[in-house]
């Protein structure tokens, strides 16, 4: 009797109504169940790279990323929506190549797959409480609860949680009350705002009159007042010469009788 296929070596997977790619065949069925099975795209693939590179100063281990998902890349397009992939041994970090990620479920309880999933929470549980002076720390159980608890509403409403959307939830985390990282002043900006000093009216009143403060402009516009002033002065000293000249009579030389 032959064995079962022991490794999963290729996939057809479907583009759903949600626009994310959805497995509908393995080579595996024995082991692989298809229903609600998501896998992520290229384009997602490279957008989850760009996340977890922030957790890297926080303990974000690569190795755990590249154990979790096993890698396919395109063989054929089926039309309809559909497309075969073929697995491949490369580096979701390294490749070249456009590859989609599927993550490694069949033990959702201590496999690979749920292994990153813990290792990205806590990572990004440490990020936070190191970015921003929260009242008591975060923990690790509030955000998976905060997080689970928006799955189940998910898994209510017939909803499969798609994998992207799994890990985002994690990778894009933040409180309540608080929208993103960059609406946050930074410590180097806090600490630029508390060293400039605090003036009273007193003060303020004296830089105000204080004449070596002035704008170059204004130096500006006194040696163009300057100027003017010259020049009227050279016009009016060039009037009365004239006028001076006008009024007296040419002098002839007198010639004498020879």
């Amino acid at each position: 009797m032959a064995k079962p296929t022991s490794a999963l070596e290729w996939c057809i997977i479907r583009l759903g109504e949600d626009h994310n790619w959805w497995v509908s065949e393995t080579s595996d069925p024995v082991r692989w169940d298809v229903d609600g099975l998501s896998i992520v795209d290229p384009r997602q693939v490279a957008h989850l790279i760009e996340l977890v590179d922030a957790l890297r100063d926080y303990g974000f281990h690569q190795d755990l990323f590249e154990a979790a998902f096993i890698r396919f890349r395109i063989e054929k397009d089926l039309g309809g929506g559909k497309v075969r992939l073929k697995r491949v041994k490369e580096s979701i970090f390294e490749s070249e190549e456009k590859l989609f990620a599927l993550p490694d479920i069949l033990d959702e309880e201590n496999g690979p797959y749920a292994d990153l999933l813990d290792h990205l929470t806590r990572c990004r549980v440490k990020m936070l409480n190191d970015l921003f002076n929260f009242e008591s720390k975060l923990t690790v159980d509030e955000v998976e609860d905060e997080i689970r608890e928006e799955q189940n509403t998910h898994f209510i409403e017939g909803r499969a949680v798609h994998t992207f959307s799994e890990l985002c939830a994690i990778l894009d985390y933040m409180p309540e009350g608080m929208d993103s990282d960059e609406e946050q002043p930074s410590k180097a900006a806090e600490e630029e705002e508390d060293d400039l000093p605090t003036l009273d009216a007193e003060e303020e009143e004296k830089l105000k009159n204080d004449e070596s403060l002035k704008w170059d402009e204004d130096s500006d516009d006194e040696k163009e007042d300057d100027k003017d002033t010259e020049k009227k002065d050279e016009e009016d000293d060039k009037e009365e010469a004239a006028e001076d000249d006008g009024g007296a009579k040419p002098r002839r030389k007198s010639r004498g009788k020879r």
